[in-house]
């Protein structure tokens, strides 16, 4: 594998595989309130990494910037990202799933742009052209011989700009993600983001006046959220910030759309919704684009 995969893009896409299964833990929390989801989901991860946390942080320390940096990652990566992708997926009687998920696809386009201002990171020529053969390719593979099923109304205009607004708020926070990552341990910063996310997390549901929801969740619902901890959740974020320890931010966002493929392709094993030829060959084509995007990041590394 490490011939065909450098560590870090290999680590990149095994989190974005672990995104994949997220619906499927997320079932049976629908009866929740999105912000009281975000916050148990974020206060489980923080409570496992909190050990781990005060050990570390006698040694590492918080500079009052690297602190802002990961309260602004925590708000817009942590709370509102997810906030604002889970309303907009709660609003399907407006916006078809297949409308979320074409919008998420701006997202590499957020975080490549601010890549190249925050971050300095060149983009050569040789990237541009394999980033937007697997943006059109993970499109294909999302959407059934490229049909959108568009509703109409105010919903979907409210819906989309939700979906957008998630879109902005994690492509953006991968490049200061990135930025946070320079001089500390990617578990330190993971566990940093957790905490300061479940703090503001807990913040957020009184100020949407969900404070009584806090109690709603019942006992298989909390192992849910202890489930998702260990799997999609803390430990996914983990092994991503890994990645993106060692991997350029621009090159982080096109190995994440291995997450929409997969995703498809648990659909139609779990629930039956079968691919069209067409998915089939967009996914064979995204999956040779990631592999020579991870080509262009082991010659990086090799120059450097």
């Amino acid at each position: 594998m490490r011939k065909v995969f450098s560590y870090g893009p290999l680590l990149i896409i095994v989190a974005a595989s672990m995104w994949a299964f997220d619906g499927i833990i997320r079932r049976s929390l629908f009866t929740l309130p999105s912000i009281t989801i975000v916050f148990y989901e974020h206060l489980f991860g923080a409570v496992i990494l909190l050990p781990y946390f005060i050990r570390t942080f006698n040694k590492e320390g918080l500079t009052r910037k690297e602190f802002f940096l990961l309260l602004f990652i925590s708000m817009f990566s942590g709370v509102l990202g997810t906030l604002w992708f889970t309303t907009a997926l709660l609003k399907t009687s407006f916006i078809s799933f297949s409308v979320v998920y074409l919008i998420q696809k701006l997202q590499p386009i957020f975080a490549i742009s601010a890549a190249a201002i925050v971050l300095k990171e060149k983009i050569t020529k040789s990237y541009i052209k394999w980033a937007v053969v697997a943006l059109i390719a993970a499109y294909f593979v999302t959407f059934k011989n490229g049909y959108i099923n568009f509703a109409t109304g105010i919903g979907t205009i409210i819906a989309a700009l939700y979906a957008l607004g998630a879109a902005f708020a994690w492509g953006s926070s991968t490049a200061f993600s990135k930025l946070a990552l320079v001089k500390r341990p990617s578990m330190y910063i993971t566990s940093l983001r957790f905490l300061l996310t479940a703090i503001l997390g807990l913040g957020m549901v009184f100020v949407f006046g969900q404070s009584k929801s806090l109690a709603s969740p019942t006992f298989s619902q909390l192992s849910r959220f202890l489930l998702i901890a260990v799997s999609t959740g803390m430990v996914s974020v983990a092994i991503y910030y890994r990645g993106l320890k060692k991997v350029q931010a621009n090159v982080s966002t096109i190995l994440e759309l291995v997450y929409p493929l997969l995703a498809v392709f648990i659909d139609a094993t779990l629930y039956k919704s079968f691919l069209a030829p067409t998915q089939y060959l967009a996914g064979a084509i995204l999956l040779f684009g990631i592999y020579k995007i991870s080509q262009i990041q082991q010659k990086e590394l090799k120059n450097n």
